[in-house]
């Protein structure tokens, strides 16, 4: 699996850690405990990039899409992030806060079955 880090995306993960949207925090008490074994990282710097969430041993980035995902030239910069990613050889899942929001317990396990396939 690539360890690809750059020192500014290291403090800016940092920082992400600090500023977790609700989506992100509701998922990350479910997934910290290590549900079924499965490791998730938060805010986990990739090369120029941080993921919203990563399951190293798995190599899926878990990004949690909020409004803002949709609006101005963020559709082609999330599409050259996520391409970016997969040329690394890392899966991508995008997932709308909204559906965290309506159910993290069930986007958890979702992910943890994934992540263990």
């Amino acid at each position: 699996m690539p360890r690809i880090k750059q020192p500014r995306n290291i403090a800016r993960a940092r920082q992400l850690r600090q500023q977790m949207s609700l989506p992100e925090t509701l998922l990350w008490n479910l997934l910290r405990r290590v549900p079924a074994g499965v490791v998730f990282r938060r805010q986990h710097p990739i090369g120029s990039y941080v993921a919203d969430f990563f399951c190293a041993k798995a190599g899926v980035c878990i990004e949690i899409d909020g409004q803002a995902h949709d609006m101005g030239d963020r559709p082609e910069r999330d599409m050259e992030r996520d391409h970016a990613l997969r040329a690394l050889g890392l899966d991508v899942l995008r997932i709308p806060a909204a559906d965290v929001l309506k159910s993290p317990a069930d986007i958890a396990e979702a992910l943890v079955r994934y992540c263990k396939q």
